[in-house]
């Protein structure tokens, strides 16, 4: 015990110098979140395109109420203007429209593509401090709610990961591999 404890008295003076010497950590949360953002971004897009333009009408089962694939995207890119937007603190470019009702691959992929570069200057933009600003926030049903800035954008992406796994059903009843489980390369040894 006398052994370590000596052992730690001398390594303490070192701390402050490794410390100086590691990676800078400023915005680690938001740093994280924008990588999470991009990676999650980056899956649904390679999927969307290895999906073809004939199975964008599909729909698991008869309901009607169960959106078809190229409607899941419209989904998705509904909430990321109405959350990014709100999380710019400004109006929502897409308010209005109703991107369910596209009905080609071209369209869908044109209004996936418009809200996520909508949304790549949001999370481009943030912050730790920012992140942690109480924002006003207004539900689908009209409600108002206060709420982090960080947390609408935590909430985003989560709502991207359902409907990729979503997708991802739909691909596999077509047997197409979704773009997370491509297989990787291995680097050259």
């Amino acid at each position: 015990m006398t052994k370590v404890l000596v052992v730690a008295l001398l390594l303490l003076p070192l701390i402050p110098a490794a410390a100086q010497n590691a990676p800078p950590t400023a915005n680690p949360l938001s740093t994280w979140l924008r990588g999470a953002y991009m990676g999650n971004r980056n899956n649904i897009l390679r999927s969307a395109e290895k999906m073809p333009e004939e199975n964008y009408g599909m729909r698991p089962g008869a309901q009607e109420e169960v959106r078809t694939f190229g409607q899941q995207l419209a989904h998705l890119a509904t909430y990321n203007f109405r959350w990014c937007s709100q999380a710019k603190g400004e109006k929502n470019p897409s308010a209005g429209v109703n991107l369910e009702k596209l009905a080609t691959k071209a369209e869908f992929m044109k209004a996936l593509n418009d809200a996520f570069t909508y949304c790549e200057g949001v999370y481009g933009s943030l912050t730790d401090a920012s992140g942690t600003e109480i924002i006003d926030i207004t539900q689908e049903s009209g409600r108002q709610t206060r709420n982090l800035r960080m947390a609408l954008l935590i909430q985003n992406y989560g709502h991207n990961n359902e409907i990729y796994g979503s997708m991802v059903s739909y691909m596999r009843m077509k047997n197409i591999v979704p773009s997370a489980s491509e297989p990787r390369t291995q680097p050259k040894q």
